[in-house]
């Protein structure tokens, strides 16, 4: 071991340790006995809506007690938690859905937990991300995750950027968004790429719709959409690249 490892095993043994925990992107029942073992053990839990997780607590009889963090608050926040780390005690880091830091609240304080010496633990479980490359019927052995598409600033330059990327692509949506971001995919990317658009998953309206992305495009133009979406995007193939190099 080095000076730096010896170092380092001293500061887990001094201090807390940050579990960061996957809960259900819909259905509660999908939530694991260890994830809701660990809520129960920990002395706080750092949740980005503590009326989103207190329904989950409640679920569960789970009675610890809860930090607000989320993105308008975590650079304030964050010192905070991590001096209750530094005495020793137990923290669990949760967002709305899902697993926090993706797309969520929770970086900064890892990253700083992590400079710090504290002990990290995962504790995994549901993932929109995972969850829609698995029932897209699209190519799952390479993939990409860019989480939400810029807006209006930059957005067309990613997509450019984008358009030749041979991995299969995941994206959150806006479901007001979503009509547009399939044209501008479309465009960018051509009319006949595969795509699936997954929405509301593990949820009572879950929802897959595959097709092209000119056929779901068409599809969204009039139809209203509600829920969460991930949509999943078909890398450029090497058939396509081929043809035009030829």
């Amino acid at each position: 071991m080095t000076g730096i490892d010896r170092r380092q095993a001293c500061d887990r043994e001094r201090h807390g340790r940050l579990y960061v925990i996957s809960t259900p992107i819909g259905n509660l029942a999908d939530i694991s006995e260890r994830a809701v073992d660990v809520l129960r053990e920990v002395d706080v839990i750092a949740a980005e809506d503590t009326r989103h997780t207190g329904r989950l607590l409640e679920r569960f009889a789970i009675e610890t007690p809860m930090r607000s963090y989320h993105e308008h608050n975590e650079r304030r926040v964050t010192a905070g938690l991590l001096e209750l780390l530094r005495e020793g005690r137990s923290l669990a880091l949760v967002s709305d859905a899902g697993t926090p830091a993706v797309s969520d609240p929770g970086y900064r304080l890892l990253s700083a937990a992590a400079e710090n010496g504290v002990a990290i633990v995962p504790v995994p479980g549901a993932s929109a991300v995972l969850a829609a490359l698995a029932v897209s019927g699209l190519p799952s052995d390479r993939f990409a995750f860019e989480g939400f598409l810029p807006k209006k600033k930059g957005r067309a330059t990613r997509l450019a950027e984008l358009a030749g990327e041979p991995r299969t692509l995941v994206v959150y949506e806006s479901p007001l968004r979503l009509a547009g971001t399939l044209a501008d995919l479309a465009a960018a990317f051509g009319s006949e790429r595969r795509a699936a658009v997954c929405r509301e998953l593990t949820k009572l309206h879950e929802q897959v719709v595959r097709g092209t992305l000119a056929e779901l495009a068409r599809a969204y133009e009039t139809e209203p959409v509600r829920g969460e979406v991930t949509l999943v995007v078909e890398g450029r193939s090497r058939r396509v690249r081929n043809k035009e190099v030829r």
